[in-house]
């Protein structure tokens, strides 16, 4: 489906070698080097955004676009950090995403580096379902495409400026120059402030206040007649607070110890397009660099237990080769390519014990199994020490076939896929305590104990995967623009490494040495295995009244196996644990409207249905078998309508009024389903004057200052919430000079 918006104006695409690969669609769309130019042409679940569309909604992140895609969902909680992204009952909250992101064909390999402000973004593309065949690893749920604007189209300053509720405040300007018909650049920079919404109890201050900003420069070059290159460098810094969690016993957001989320990023993409006269290649090089630090008080209560800090520096490297081609007159299409990546992430997660930890979780529990000679520790802070290494790499071939036989179309694809990671691990921890004597009721000092661990090791895993695609597509009418298909994929999430337990490890190995028996050690919680899904969809696409109505309908089945799910370990123990939950699966529908009732007036909406249960998951505790996963909506609604109004005044020529409906729910928090959050639906709307140079656009966001929580989790027994924004009203100011 491609959203379209009254009033939006048609431009030229900027071809990217053979076959363009890009297409006027509204927008313009310039679409993946690997898929069609036409993804309404294709058995593929897709929504396809363009600018103003965006602009229209206030999207410059992945998160603006949640609600808006069927099935598709991104909760805004935490901070930065946790950009969790659900698709069809599949999704991930910490280490390896479900969906895929792209940027300017640039695959992002760390998740924690998917939330970002992006200005000028010109198209964003969602595909459902498995996109592993061409992709690999990490889209078993579905692929983003973000594409943003080339200076060979459109030249010039384009400025905005936006403030709402909350102290919220966004700017960006951009400058695009054409050298020559041949080369053009673009310097773009953003700017955003938050002053926050939600209020710490314990200090009076807000907690989800933000400073970020970015800056990109992009450089299209058409080199000679059958070569084009694409340079985008991009960087960004962010620094918030964030983590507004309230406790489900007190209603309060209310803790001690400070938290922050900070970020630094550096990609750097080059694309290199090569026409010859019976194929094009295309090859997407990136060097990606993260730099981040998350402090978090672990309890999230106003007691000194816990403090965790987390900092990681990320260097990746990726190579993808594209070739394409046609043969027996057109009717045949192929693509084939090689990627590789390499990735090596160094990673320190020190956690602080504090007083009210060293007194409740280990003095309290040593004392009273040997009430006779008490301990009592050598000083009321110490810290568990994790450090990792962990390198990984791997390598891929992929072919895929077309063939065209008068109104079907036939696709056959195969990707074999390799992977390896290693963990490299030091844990320690330099300590002590006095071992007191119980005698006439008082203490004496008996004895002193040291307690000094420096544990190190490593592990490996390593994964080979194949990633069949078959699929099948009917045109009903000679265009193409009706039509039925079917498809089978597979699709794979790597496996991985579970880092935040090793203070956990390390806390029960410290209770060893103290005569009380260890829970688990690093053999049992160290590693997850990949997950894989085979994902079976139905659907059409579908045009009528002159394209004045479009229509996608799809329904999917996705058999998901060893799904990877984040655990809280029972008793008072604040890690997160990787687990594969045995068998899932997921089952649903999709359907996307466009409707141009009148030359001034459109409606749109999508709504998608998903059941996702376990089939199979005991975990040595609970079985679970028939409940409902976690996280993933069973509902997501939107409807929109949009009213355009020429004006023929000297100075403003038309007028937009946008209503706007975004629905979410049923969410279950918890594998038992005794939490949950009920479907609730956010009313926003717009109006926006319009010139030739500038727009003002007047919007408000969750209108009725609906209630609605947007997170679960527990940390030592405890269960805390984050509610979603309330209220918000501003407005947003575009120039284009």
């Amino acid at each position: 489906m491609v959203l379209r918006l009254a009033g939006e104006e048609r431009v030229d695409t900027v071809a990217m070698g053979a076959d363009a690969d890009a297409t006027t669609l509204q927008e313009v769309n310039v679409v993946s080097v690997k898929q069609k130019d036409r993804l309404d042409h294709d058995a593929v679940s897709a929504t396809v955004i363009g600018r103003v569309e965006l602009e229209q909604a206030g999207a410059v992140s992945m998160k603006g676009i949640s609600d808006i895609v069927p099935n598709f969902y991104i909760p805004d909680y935490g901070s930065r950090i946790t950009s969790s992204i659900y698709v069809r009952g599949i999704g991930a909250r910490i280490d390896q995403p479900a969906v895929g992101l792209t940027v300017d064909n640039v695959p992002y390999l760390n998740k924690n580096a998917y939330d970002f402000d992006l200005a000028d973004i010109a198209s964003v593309e969602m595909l459902r379902g498995p996109q592993s065949t061409l992709f690999g690893r990490n889209t078993m749920g579905g692929l983003i495409n973000i594409t943003t604007l080339s200076p060979l189209r459109w030249q010039g300053w384009r400025v905005s400026l936006y403030g709402g509720m909350g102290n919220d405040y966004r700017a960006s300007a951009g400058w695009y120059h054409k050298f020559s018909e041949k080369t053009a650049v673009a310097a773009i920079a953003n700017f955003d402030y938050l002053g926050g919404f939600f209020r710490n109890e314990y200090d009076g201050k807000k907690l989800d206040h933000e400073v970020s900003g970015g800056l990109r420069l992009k450089l299209d070059a058409r080199v000679n007649p059958d070569l084009f290159l694409q340079n985008v460098l991009s960087t960004t810094l962010l620094s918030q607070g964030g983590y507004p969690y309230r406790s489900v016993a007190t209603d309060e957001i209310n803790y001690n110890d400070p938290c922050y989320y900070r970020r630094f990023t550096v990609n750097d993409g080059l694309t290199l397009s090569w026409r010859k006269e019976k194929f094009t290649m295309t090859s997407v090089t990136s060097v990606q660099w993260l730099d981040d630090n998350m402090t978090l008080d672990q309890d999230f209560l106003p007691e000194s237990y816990f403090t965790l800090t987390q900092k990681q520096r990320d260097l990746g490297i990726t190579e993808d080769v594209v070739f394409k081609g046609k043969g027996l007159g057109g009717r045949y299409k192929w693509l084939a390519g090689a990627f590789g990546f390499f990735r090596n992430l160094d990673m320190t997660a020190p956690v602080t014990f504090k007083d009210k930890g060293i007194s409740e979780l280990i003095e309290k529990h040593r004392n009273e199994s040997n009430p006779d000679y008490p301990i009592v520790w050598d000083s009321r802070e110490f810290v568990l020490h994790s450090d990792f290494t962990i390198p990984s790499g791997g390598a891929a071939v992929y072919h895929q076939s077309e063939f065209d036989l008068g109104r079907w179309h036939l696709t056959a694809g195969l990707r074999l896929d390799w992977e390896t990671s290693r963990l490299n691990y030091h844990s320690q921890c330099d300590t002590g305590y006095e071992v007191m004597h119980m005698a006439d009721g008082t203490q004496e000092p008996y004895s002193h104990k040291d307690v000094k661990i420096d544990d190190r090791g490593h592990e490996r895993r390593s994964y080979f995967n194949w990633m069949p695609k078959v699929s099948v597509l009917y045109d009903l009418t000679a265009g193409g623009d009706c039509n039925v298909y079917a498809t089978i994929s597979k699709g794979w999430k790597a496996g991985g490494f579970n880092t935040q337990m090793f203070s956990d490890v390390l806390q029960q190995r410290l209770m060893g040495l103290m005569g009380l028996s260890a829970a688990y050690d690093v053999d049992e919680v160290v590693g997850y295995k990949p997950e894989y899904s085979w994902n079976y969809e139905i659907g059409s696409h579908l045009s009528f009244a002159g394209g004045k109505v479009g229509i996608d309908l799809s329904a999917f089945y996705i058999d998901c196996c060893d799904q990877q799910l984040t655990m809280f370990p029972d008793g008072t123990t604040t890690g997160r644990v990787m687990t594969n939950a045995g068998k899932t699966r997921s089952a649903g529908c999709e359907v996307s409207l466009t409707w141009e009732v009148t030359r001034n007036i459109e409606l749109n909406a999508s709504y998608g249905f998903t059941d996702a249960r376990f089939v199979k998951f005991f975990n040595g505790i609970h079985d679970y078998a028939g409940k409902n996963l976690p996280y993933a909506p069973r509902n997501t609604l939107f409807v929109q309508g949009l009213w355009y109004q020429p004006l023929k005044g000297r100075h403003v020529s038309g007028l937009t009024v946008d209503v706007n409906l975004r629905g979410n729910g049923k969410i279950y928090w918890n594998e038992a389903n005794t939490l949950h959050q009920n479907f609730y639906a956010l009313l926003g709307a717009s109006v926006t004057l319009e010139a030739k140079r500038w727009s003002l656009q007047v919007w408000g966001k969750n209108l009725t200052a609906t209630r609605y929580d947007t997170f679960y989790f527990m940390s030592m027994g405890n269960e805390f919430l984050q509610r979603g924004r309330p209220l918000q009203v501003g407005a947003t100011l575009r120039l284009s000079i």
